[in-house]
């Protein structure tokens, strides 16, 4: 149905005569078919965010609706994808119109000339419903892609291909219940505002490691968990993101860049192709999908870039992977609804944000999960969520910050004072939180050790009292305290520097597994405990802390995995160099 614009105003315009049409249709606006979507109805009026420039449109230009919502093409390909935020792919629309991006172009979302290798799971005969496995694509060296019956459909299988097609050729028939023929391609579409379906919601209950000492051992997230990284500019909310893409227990990862500045969002594009797959050699490309949204494209987009990442996102977490998506960052997309809100005249809510603020961002984060999928299989999949959020001058108090911290269940709090210091990640241990900590107890003391959790319990007990004593220390001077007291100082220094700051680009240092994060905390505790008690032997303080195996402690985290016995001849050290000591000094 045609509609006629009465109003432009900026990204948002109005069109009369559009009674038939329903909310979050995409529509094509005037001759030069700009992508829009209705995001409001009163009567026959229409307002329509459009996703491109609006610049030269008046009104009585035409608006027609294409009468679907706006959804993303899922199918092989997807991965090594660099998409917008309405997921045009930006390779080929630079090889197509060139460097910039055009009004009104038009370019397939998925590849329809290439041909994928499909090798059916599936005989004729087999009973299927949706969710079930037909088929599968070597889509890359590392990516399996499962072509799945598609949501709403089920029945027998009356003809499988097997061989190389297209994502539009038919690969499956089935016979449904009424005895109909159902055509099954590779290529599915869903809406990206509405969650894909599971059997089941499942409570997290292991951890998504990252290699990141202060992540994994203090503020863990689970699989299927959801964290904010809020911090003020420059603190390394980006390099701890890409270090979670790099280095997570994930199998695909899906990066969303919304709303960043275009620098940082060409460092991402030409980092990424250049990292390395630390569990398979390959590029980390090959398991990932990129979004790029930066700050110079249509608000609008923005808005709905984030809906896309999650839809891939929860796609390949029905074909039973785990999946880790970045949102980078939802601070530049509450902007972005802030901007449609105001134009669409809505009361405003706090600081200029429209009321439904913190009900969008619920929407966003409850995606994540861990799920038992659709399907006759038991298949699991999970998506985990990390968004970070960047308030203006570090102020957590700010509507984003505050509707985020109400939902998520991880908060690495990212703080200015510790990035001056050039202490990375600058995670504040005084202020962020894991709530998935003692959930993911049993999996700790299964996979790592029982002691795992006493030695957090250690570091953050000598954390919280090293920022007792700095008070007194500031006051009246070191040599105020107790020698036990000075010992717990010396031992949360050891704690700060030589366990929680990680240097990003040291090869060694960049990713630290669990057990080595064990041995070298534990290297921690037994040379504070033995301490302790060699001051109980009247032993002279001096002494204890200038033992050469301080130095080895602190090097520690450069030891490769390959050679992690070294932590324990340390330990060995530790405990023969400390008794050894004489008692009979001052104390």
């Amino acid at each position: 149905m045609q509609g006629k614009i009465i109003k432009v105003s900026g990204p948002l315009i109005v069109a009369e005569n559009m009674a038939d049409c329903k909310m979050f249709d995409v529509v094509k606006v005037s001759d030069k078919k700009l992508i829009g979507e209705i995001i409001e109805l009163r009567g026959d009026k229409a307002s329509i965010q459009v996703y491109e420039e609006t610049s030269g449109l008046g009104p009585g230009e035409v608006v027609e609706s294409t009468g679907a919502p706006l959804s993303v093409e899922l199918a092989p390909g997807l991965i090594e994808g660099i998409y917008d935020g309405i997921q045009r792919p930006l390779m080929s629309v630079y090889q197509k119109y060139g460097d910039r991006i055009g009004r009104g172009i038009e370019v397939n979302n998925i590849d329809r000339e290439k041909k994928w290798l499909f090798k059916p799971t599936v005989k004729v005969g087999d009973e299927v419903i949706a969710g079930d496995i037909i088929g599968e694509v070597d889509e890359t060296s590392i990516v399996v892609h499962k072509i799945m019956v598609p949501y709403g459909v089920s029945g027998k299988v009356k003809e499988i291909k097997q061989g190389e097609f297209t994502v539009t050729e038919t690969v499956c028939v089935l016979e449904n219940a009424k005895g109909e023929d159902v055509e099954v391609c590779m290529l599915q579409k869903w809406p990206v505002r509405r969650g894909r379906p599971y059997k089941t919601k499942m409570n997290p209950d292991m951890p998504m490691v990252t290699g990141q000492r202060v992540i994994d051992t203090l503020f863990p997230i689970a699989k299927g968990g959801v964290a904010a990284v809020p911090g003020p500019f420059g603190s390394g909310k980006t390099v701890v993101q890409h270090q979670l893409a790099k280095w997570a227990d994930a199998d695909i990862i899906v990066y969303v860049g919304c709303g960043e500045r275009g620098n940082e969002m060409t460092d991402v594009l030409n980092e990424f192709p250049e990292l390395k797959d630390p569990k398979s050699g390959e590029p980390l490309m090959k398991r990932t999908v990129l979004i790029a949204n930066t700050s110079d494209m249509p608000v609008a987009a923005r808005e709905a870039s984030i809906y896309t990442g999650i839809t891939i996102a929860e796609y390949f977490r029905d074909m039973g992977y785990n999946v880790a998506i970045m949102a980078d960052s939802t601070s530049r997309w509450a902007e972005a609804l802030r901007e449609m809100s105001g134009r669409l005249e809505e009361m405003p809510g706090e600081e200029g944000y429209p009321a439904y603020l913190s009900s969008r961002l619920a929407e966003f984060y409850e995606r994540a999960g861990i799920v038992k999928t659709l399907g006759s299989d038991e298949r699991e999949g999970s998506v985990s969520a990390i968004g970070a959020v960047s308030p203006a001058g570090g102020d957590l108090s700010e509507p984003v910050a505050q509707a985020t911290l109400r939902i998520v269940k991880v908060f690495w709090g990212l703080s200015s004072a510790l990035a001056y210091k050039r202490h990375f990640p600058a995670i504040d241990w005084m202020v962020s939180y894991s709530l998935y900590a003692d959930r993911l107890t049993e999996w700790y003391n299964e996979n790592v050790s029982a002691d795992f959790i006493k030695l957090r319990a250690f570091a953050n007990g000598v954390l919280q009292e090293e920022a007792e004593l700095d008070e007194i220390v500031r006051l009246v001077g070191a040599d105020a305290l107790s020698y036990k007291d000075r010992l717990t100082m010396e031992t949360a220094k050891s704690i700060r520097e030589d366990y929680l700051h990680q240097n990003a680009f040291h090869e060694v240092d960049t990713y630290t597994s669990m057990d080595k994060q064990y041995k070298m905390l534990k290297l921690i505790y037994d040379f504070h405990r033995l301490a302790n008690d060699a001051l109980g032997r009247d032993v002279d303080y001096e002494d204890i802390i200038n033992l050469p195996v301080r130095e080895k402690i602190g090097r520690a985290k450069y030891i490769p995995e390959s050679e992690i016995a070294e932590l324990d001849a340390i330990n060995k050290e530790i405990n023969d160099s400390i008794k050894s000591l004489n008692g009979g000094g001052e104390n």
